[in-house]
């Protein structure tokens, strides 16, 4: 079915009559297609439940083609990032060619859906923004870091469960808050993810977040279980390109303090909600697909 959606992207880019618009999209990788999985999964595959597949999935490659300029990012799932190639101008306008396009297939679907996907769309733009303002400096605010991630991350992952369930008569508020627990963790288990895991399985620098000014759930963890010192010495070294002394030196405070164990269960703990809740409405496939969530290496 995944197969069926990516063939419905390819229809809406061929109806702009432009080659070079799908020839510049044949540049960013895949992915999981997470969100096109969740709404299959949950909707079936009426033309309907792959037209809404395959729209949050061009405004999901359109959030990580502007996120990518923001970030000065040179690699995407570990090929050139489209601003790297093609320049930011492009990768910019590319972005918002798909959000268009997406916008107006949206109105051949159902009222409803239109809305719920504009709106977290609309969050996903606050979310980018306020991850912008937090990171121009160290901050220890959670509840504004949870937030952001939130509307970053798990809004489009939230909307998408809930309108495949709209589509398919199920319970929305279940399915809906499926979602944003599932979009929270993946965010929380990425953010892990950059400072346990290799440059060969990120398909980007390792603790590159940090280096980007980004002060994860880890970090906000490490600076609370710091001496006074070694907090002035962790500030330090925010937004900076680390030597492999001071990479090490944050991976063994870490250690030390078990800040990835006490962060990972934060993420599980979202996980398993989630994985009760489907069970109990007999989706072993969504609660398979959190539990997958959970085991992910990259």
């Amino acid at each position: 079915m995944i197969d069926a959606v990516e063939r419905k992207i390819e229809q809406y880019l061929d109806e702009l009559n432009d080659g070079y618009v799908s020839q510049l999209y044949k540049k960013i990788p895949h992915g999981k297609r997470l969100r096109a999985k969740l709404i299959l999964k949950i909707a079936g595959s009426s033309l309907k439940v792959l037209k809404t597949a395959a729209t949050v999935e061009m405004i999901h490659a359109a959030s990580l083609l502007h996120d990518d300029v923001i970030d000065d990012a040179n690699q995407r799932r570990g090929q050139i990032s489209v601003n790297a190639s093609e320049g930011n101008k492009t990768a910019i306008m590319l972005g918002d060619i798909l959000y268009s396009k997406a916008f107006f297939e949206l109105n051949s679907i159902s009222s409803e859906v239109a809305k719920i996907i504009s709106n977290a769309v609309v969050q996903l733009s606050l979310g980018e923004l306020a991850d912008v303002k937090l990171s121009e400096k160290f901050h220890t605010n959670r509840d504004a870091y949870l937030k952001m991630l939130y509307q970053k991350t798990a809004s489009l992952m939230e909307a998408s469960a809930e309108s495949a369930a709209i589509l398919a008569g199920k319970n929305r508020q279940a399915y809906r808050q499926y979602g944003r627990n599932l979009g929270i963790a993946f965010q929380m288990i990425d953010d892990i993810l950059d400072i346990t895991q290799d440059t060969k399985h990120l398909g980007k620098p390792a603790l590159h977040d940090f280096k980007e000014g980004k002060v994860t759930l880890p970090y906000i963890y490490l600076y609370e279980a710091l001496a006074q010192e070694d907090r002035a010495f962790l500030i330090s070294l925010h937004k900076k390109s680390l030597s492999e002394d001071e990479a090490n030196w944050i991976k063994s405070a870490m250690q030390k303090h078990k800040i990835i164990e006490k962060s990972y269960a934060e993420a599980e703990t979202l996980i398993e909600e989630a994985i009760t809740s489907m069970e109990s409405l007999g989706e072993q496939d969504l609660s398979n697909i959190a539990k997958s969530m959970i085991e992910r290496k990259f």
